[in-house]
């Protein structure tokens, strides 16, 4: 590794607080690799490597895993008239992160900031903290409410702590798989929790199961700790920097070691990570800004693409991880994935769904009495498409935000139960109506097909879809939970087919050139393969790993056994003809 360049940062971030947090940046910029383009300034002046981290006193780890407080997680109800409510036809995120440095109840103030992350994941969620030299774990499955509580929290003492939500098709390994993850090495001890997905996990763990490294876990995060454990370089964040280089996919992750907090995002910045401070100084990463807003922490910038960002007591540096293009930031994060009132890549949520319900007005109107949204990712988009289109916004579905992942039906089938118990129509605003019905995305289809119904049996006269995003035509390798391109309707049925298959009167989608247009000079910035089928980092295996984990926990079966977990790549020769600048969000 070549010598590291440093240099003052100029930040907003550099604020005199009153903690030792309160210097200003250094900013360090890999002089072997140096980016033609950077996307924040790298002034180099030379600078040797602190070497004392290289003999430190090695960390203790400890884990408390609180297995027997949860349900075993196959065991199976015993009727035979269960409804999986993992059924919304919709993408999935598979996780959030949140860092927090410099807080005396950073544990605590992790459980609030996964609490407002909630949304993107409910099948697990963790907290690692570091005291005296001791990182800390409790993991468990469920919501955060259900995995913390009181006593809980005080096992994790300390005034730094890394948390993680996560979801997944999980298994029986889904506890294991459980983030953030905690591991030793030979100059101490790690944690991580890990945003997005890896592209090229299946080599990377091939090599290092060949070398002997042995894994606990299904998850590609794991691949992650080995390869740092397994890094020649010094000090530790340029373990990471060394681990990071050789990942390929999508990574907003945060690591916690026994003085350190470090947050990386990969080069393409496909997933989210911003940074904020509370009042004291403290310092805070997380996957949206809402997590900030309930902890009270001020919103300062995102991690910027292919950034490393460590915080220790002398203060806060920012390290160049490698070449990277142009960003490719998830679109999905604006259509559906982040709660409205979060700010992603620079942009409000709300501001944008609103304008995508206004472009569908405007280039997809149709006579109706009423606007309608199927709650909650549709709301906004509905209240923009209303106010363009000059017709009420009524609430004309109730959703039940007390239904839990399964529920039994009755013996005697009642006709799409599971949507039913979601949504409930409202027959005084939807009878006799001519009704726009506005949602954020159709995957499969099979759930807009039930919601329609639904609206014409409470007495709505015509039902118009509309749809806040253009149609999804191709699965996403980046840490999205979505089906193989064979499932997704729009790649399958043109807009005529979709309409017929869904029962309404008529349909659109938000237009491709329009979404790009509303989004101006920021447009290249973004990841459109879910809807182009265009992928800025292709995928190098023949099956990619598109969930977080599966039903095969790593050791009693072999993966190319679960092809639920798995989407078929492109083929070599396709891989090889392509060309990067045929890739990414380009025309």
């Amino acid at each position: 590794m070549a010598a590291t360049n440093l240099s003052t940062f100029s930040s907003s971030l550099a604020k005199p607080t009153p903690l030792p947090l309160n210097t200003p940046y250094t900013h360090l910029a890999l002089s072997s690799k140096a980016q033609s383009k950077p996307s924040f300034p790298c002034k180099p002046s030379f600078s040797h490597p602190s070497s004392s981290d290289t003999h430190r006193t090695p960390l203790r780890a400890s884990s408390k895993n609180p297995i027997s407080e949860f349900f075993p997680s196959n065991k199976q109800c015993p009727d035979d008239h269960s409804i999986d409510f993992d059924d919304d036809d919709k993408p999935r995120e598979e996780c959030g992160v949140v860092g927090i440095f410099g807080d005396s109840e950073a544990s605590r103030l992790c459980y609030l900031a996964l609490h407002a992350l909630q949304h993107r994941g409910q099948e697990g969620a963790g907290i690692v903290a570091v005291q005296n030299n001791v990182l800390q774990s409790v993991t468990g499955v469920g919501l955060v409410s259900d995995v913390f509580n009181e006593s809980k929290l005080d096992q994790l003492p300390g005034d730094s702590a890394i948390g993680h939500v996560r979801y997944s098709t999980a298994g029986s390994s889904m506890l294991k798989n459980v983030q953030p993850f905690v591991a030793g090495y030979r100059f101490g001890s790690v944690g991580v929790a890990h945003n997005g997905n890896l592209v090229n996990y299946r080599a990377l763990r091939a090599k290092l199961e060949d070398s002997g490294s042995i894994f606990n876990t299904s998850s590609d995060t794991e691949v992650v700790l080995h390869l740092i454990a397994i890094s020649k370089e010094r000090p530790f964040v340029m373990r990471i920097v060394d681990a990071c280089e050789k990942l390929e996919g999508a990574y907003s992750m945060v690591f916690l070691t026994q003085d350190k907090l470090v947050a990386v995002r990969d080069p393409f910045g496909f997933r989210p990570l911003v940074m904020g401070r509370r009042s004291n100084g403290a310092v805070v990463f997380a996957s949206e800004t809402c997590a900030l807003d309930l902890i009270e922490a001020t919103y300062e910038r995102e991690v910027f693409p292919g950034e490393v960002v460590m915080v220790d007591k002398s203060g806060i540096q920012s390290l160049c991880l490698m070449p990277h293009p142009q960003p490719k930031q998830c679109i999905f994060e604006h259509i559906y994935f982040a709660l409205p009132n979060s700010v992603i890549f620079g942009q409000s949520v709300y501001e944008s769904r609103r304008r995508f319900g206004e472009i569908l007005a405007t280039e997809s109107p149709v006579d109706c009495d009423v606007v309608i949204a199927v709650p909650d990712s549709g709301v906004v988009a509905a209240l923009g498409y209303a106010a363009k289109a000059g017709v009420p916004f009524q609430q004309g579905l109730i959703r039940s935000h007390y239904v839990g992942r399964t529920f039994i039906e009755p013996s005697q089938k009642i006709r799409d139960f599971g949507v039913k118990l979601k949504l409930s129509p409202v027959r005084a605003v939807l009878e006799g109506k001519r009704v726009v019905v506005v949602d954020d995305s159709i995957v499969r289809g099979t759930t807009s097909s039930k919601i329609v119904r639904l609206i014409k049996e409470a007495g709505a006269k015509e039902v118009h879809m509309r749809i806040a995003s253009p149609p999804i035509i191709g699965s996403c390798y980046y840490g999205v939970d979505t089906p193989s391109s064979e499932e997704l309707i729009s790649n399958r049925m043109s807009v005529e087919e979709i309409r017929e298959f869904i029962g309404s009167d008529s349909l659109a989608f938000l237009p491709f050139d329009s979404l790009k247009k509303l989004l101006g000079d920021d447009s290249p910035n973004y990841c459109y393969a879910c809807f182009s089928g265009k992928y800025p980092v292709e995928p190098r295996e023949l099956k990619v790993k598109r969930v977080g984990d599966f039903v095969d926990d790593g050791i009693n079966g072999s993966l190319e056994s679960i092809d639920g977990g798995w989407v078929q790549a492109k083929p070599k020769t396709e891989l090889e003809d392509l060309q990067l600048s045929d890739l990414g969000c380009g025309e």
